[in-house]
């Protein structure tokens, strides 16, 4: 019976109402990518993509290809009462002694995102693992009213453990905690990891779970931050997730990295930002005081800036082209993925061209040959024009840092890639002080002793097959 039902059923009908749909969505998503005004490479590229992969281009546009720029993570009634419980007074920087490239930075955070200037604070720098991780387990311990923590990564390893159980031990003695993780970074976890913290009183929370039928709609957006602030006196921020490679290497020798402990009036800016994260997960507002206590805890002036896919513009992304662009005498970055945009490319190549000492870091081998191969491809630009590439050879860097000149330093969760600049949310303090500037060149500088610097005339010399492998995958950095 079923057989002669489907001989009998008109099968070209379906087709052609098959196309018909197809068709006319095909063409709504071009649609909407050319109303957007993207950048015109990144449209014509989807436009191709769309019409010469049937199906597979659709599909590729629903994991990578949508904009939910200008989405709003709050209400600005909400932000402004957030702004409120803010406690640092308002600055007048043209006061201070601080070159007018400075001023031009602070100028630029505060019309991107409203992002106040702060004064009078200190800083610790953590270049690996076990001294963070030994100040944090501390700090968490002498908590007293509340933690909250948003981490990329929360491993169910030995330090992801311990880390657990202060935190079960202060929600049981009855502090507010908190706890964003990203979905599809921490998505090896297991539930029952989280679920153990759940059950101890501890709000746990993914950042975009990524479920059907929003498969396709969170994916591509993944929360990067690295933050916890306590009580409103200590706040960390930078590269480290919570995972045991960052103290004993992993499958590397050694694994290199950046992180900060703060103290002061910018700790209210760390919370403001988790805030915000926390609200636009549809929970409530966060109705407590930011700072106990906002007098100067240090002579170190700072500035947090957040950036994300929601944003109106590439936050982040701008102040590193306004700081590139205004450089004098050197730029040193440190990045274990180097996918730049070609804006950022050329400002370094310009940059360098204007014998400005443009030098910058990147891992041997990352934790991702893919991304190796990606950043490999934008060497030979940077080594034509002057720009000294350095391997760093001691184990994995995964450092996010840039100096610029004498007083300009940026620590924190964004690479100097596609993805930090365009699809995740990511968080970065930004210093101005010659004395906190001095501390970071000595780092710079001594991970330069761990380093081989390129040489062009070897590097032109490498395998054709391997530069072949290098072109084919730059073509995919945008989604990388």
């Amino acid at each position: 019976m079923f057989e002669s039902l489907a001989q009998s059923f008109d099968w070209s009908w379906f087709r052609n109402i098959f196309v018909v749909v197809y068709a006319v969505t095909t063409v709504s998503i071009i649609g909407v990518i050319l109303s957007e005004n993207r950048n015109p490479v990144k449209s014509l590229a989807w436009v191709t993509v769309l019409l010469l992969l049937p199906m597979v281009g659709i599909i590729l546009y629903l994991f990578f290809g949508r904009n939910i720029q200008n989405t709003r993570k709050m209400s600005r009634r909400n932000r402004r009462r957030l702004k409120k419980r803010e406690l640092a007074p308002d600055i007048d920087v043209r006061r201070l002694d601080l070159s007018a490239e400075s001023l031009q930075q602070i100028t630029l955070a505060r019309s991107l995102t409203g992002s106040p200037f702060y004064a009078g604070n200190d800083v610790k720098v953590y270049t690996g693992g076990a001294g963070k991780f030994a100040d944090l387990k501390q700090d968490l311990k002498s908590a007293r009213r509340y933690i909250n923590l948003e981490y990329y990564i929360f491993e169910n390893d030995k330090i992801g453990n311990e880390i657990a159980d202060i935190l079960i031990e202060r929600a049981l003695a009855g502090v507010t905690v908190r706890v964003i993780y990203d979905h599809v970074g921490s998505f090896k976890v297991k539930n029952r990891f989280f679920k153990r913290m759940r059950k101890a009183g501890i709000q746990v929370f993914p950042f975009f779970e990524v479920t059907f039928p929003q498969l396709g709609t969170r994916i591509n957006w993944r929360n990067h931050r690295k933050l916890c602030v306590i009580d409103g006196n200590v706040g960390y921020l930078g590269g480290m997730n919570i995972a045991d490679r960052y103290i004993d290497g992993g499958s590397f020798e050694s694994w290199r990295d950046t992180h900060v402990r703060v103290r002061g009036p910018v700790v209210g800016a760390l919370q403001y930002s988790f805030a915000v994260d926390w609200h636009f997960m549809g929970q409530p507002l966060i109705e407590e005081p930011v700072l106990t206590d906002c007098t100067p805890k240090g002579d170190i002036a700072a500035q947090l800036l957040t950036s994300g896919p929601t944003s109106q513009w590439s936050n982040i992304a701008y102040m590193f082209h306004k700081a590139i662009a205004g450089a004098k005498r050197r730029i040193y970055i440190q990045t274990p993925y180097f996918l730049p945009t070609d804006a950022l490319l050329k400002d370094l190549i310009a940059a360098a061209l204007a014998h400005v000492d443009v030098r910058i870091v990147i891992p041997r081998k990352s934790d991702s040959m893919l991304l190796n191969y990606a950043s490999a491809s934008y060497i030979t630009e940077c080594l034509r024009a002057g720009v000294k590439i350095y391997f760093y050879d001691a184990g994995m860097l995964h450092s996010k840092l840039i100096i610029v000149d004498d007083e300009f330093t940026t620590i924190g969760s964004t690479n100097f890639d596609f993805r930090s600049f365009e699809h995740n949310f990511e968080g970065n303090l930004f210093f101005y002080s010659k004395q906190f500037t001095s501390q970071m060149l000595k780092v710079f500088r001594n991970d330069l002793s761990r380093s081989t610097r390129i040489v062009p005339s070897q590097w032109r010399r490498r395998p054709l097959p391997k530069r072949i492998i290098e072109s084919i995958v730059r073509l995919l950095s945008p989604i990388l």
